[in-house]
């Protein structure tokens, strides 16, 4: 059963803002339940994606705090509620990243381009879920990146959606001020290399990769 429902989960990669960073839509096939994660910015061509897809989204799901993932989280809210009537909530990262979506219209400014602050309706922490139609994914507080980082993990489909925490052949940047690369060394070994060698992971920027093709290759964890 579980097999049958994980071969229904769907997903696209919408690359957004001057970063070009991953922003995903995943669906459920029969359903067209949707959720975004991470948009960042280019509200326009998100809603041009999901128009696309044909989809309904439910919800909007944040991995962490930065600018070219939720700047842009506020501005689809109010595209959706305008397109359909409905208010649909934001959920996640962790409370621990509230500075950073406070700070975001500001750092946009900084760039060069638009973006608002975020308020969550559903702060996240480890050991919540958030589901997407039947789609159900395990959240994982990965500190290091930033302090509230989340990673949203689907066993049955064994995916993972990683935010900025591991990268194929790479690590989430740990030089900020807040940053803490001890931090995102023990989580990412503790916590996403046990899911096993055959999930599968989203990362916000750059290809996908899988838990054993890090395991062995990423030199960050030998």
């Amino acid at each position: 059963m579980a097999e049958d429902t994980a071969t229904r989960l769907r997903g696209a990669i919408v690359p957004v803002t001057p970063f070009q960073q991953n922003c995903a839509i995943l669906w459920d096939d029969a359903t067209k339940a949707a959720m975004v994660v991470d948009p960042g910015g280019d509200v326009d061509r998100i809603m041009d994606a999901l128009r696309q897809t044909a989809v309904t989204v439910e919800r909007i799901v944040l991995t962490h705090g930065h600018l070219d993932h939720a700047g842009g989280a506020t501005g689809l809210q109010a595209a959706l509620q305008a397109a359909t009537g409905t208010r649909v909530p934001i959920e996640g990262p962790d409370k621990r990243d509230a500075f950073l979506l406070e700070g975001i219209a500001d750092q946009a400014a900084q760039y060069g381009f638009d973006a608002q602050n975020v308020t969550p309706d559903r702060w996240m922490v480890e050991g919540d879920t958030v589901a997407v139609g039947p789609h159900v994914f395990e959240v994982l507080h990965c500190p290091g990146h930033t302090p509230g980082h989340l990673v949203y993990v689907n066993h049955a489909a064994k995916f993972l959606l990683a935010g900025d925490v591991l990268f194929q052949g790479s690590i989430g940047r740990t030089d900020f001020p807040y940053g803490d690369h001890a931090a995102l060394i023990t989580a990412i070994k503790t916590k996403l290399l046990p899911l096993g060698d055959d999930y599968q992971f989203l990362c916000g920027h750059g290809p996908g990769s899988s838990i054993g093709q890090e395991r062995v290759g990423n030199p960050f964890l030998r």
